[in-house]
């Protein structure tokens, strides 16, 4: 089955490249690796907060990829690659074990100056990271990989009302912490 270098677009030829990689398709292996790739880096990034440990967790989850790759029965791929991500990076966290408590004050902004949009976005990603485990993966899976609740619901095991309340949670710290950043763009 030849499958041609192209992103997969189609369900079908997904389905196809799916059933091919649990035979062993070193090619299905590759056209999968490069459709999903790029959104199972950035979830890394989002999760782990460094390069570094990102990229490891990167490579770890495609080798689980191909090393469990007769143990996928589902019928949706990206939830169960979702899910050896996810679990990857609660492993690599739990290894860190540096992971402080969340701390609103942390972001009291005491500076007069104008925000750049560089600094925005870091206070943004550091209020993300900061955020308990459990909210930070509800919302980046919903806001950054465009997974609906249902798939977040099967990548997390948990139920659809459960998704709901995290991303609810996250967004409400989230707005509670960012207001002062938000309050000084909109008075400069």
């Amino acid at each position: 089955m030849f499958f041609k270098k192209k992103i997969l677009q189609d369900e079908t030829l997904e389905n196809e490249a799916i059933i091919a990689l649990q035979k062993g398709s070193a090619e299905a292996f590759h056209i999968l690796y490069q459709n999903y790739a790029q959104k199972i880096y950035r979830f890394c990034i989002r999760m782990l907060g460094n390069t570094e440990l990102a990229e490891d967790a990167f490579q770890e989850i495609f080798l689980k990829v191909y090393e469990k790759r007769s143990t996928f029965l589902g019928d949706n791929f990206s939830s169960w690659l979702f899910a050896i991500a996810r679990n990857t990076c609660i492993n690599t966290i739990r290894q860190k074990r540096d992971i402080s408590e969340f701390d609103e004050t942390l972001y009291d902004n005491d500076s007069n100056g104008n925000i750049s949009d560089i600094e925005l976005k870091d206070q943004i990603e550091k209020a993300i990271l900061d955020l308990p485990s459990s909210l930070r993966e509800a919302l980046i899976l919903r806001e950054y990989d465009d997974l609906s609740y249902q798939e977040i619901a099967k990548t997390l095991n948990i139920d659809l009302s459960l998704v709901k309340v995290r991303i609810h949670r996250a967004r409400l710290i989230l707005r509670k912490v960012l207001k002062p950043l938000v309050k000084e763009i909109y008075e400069s």
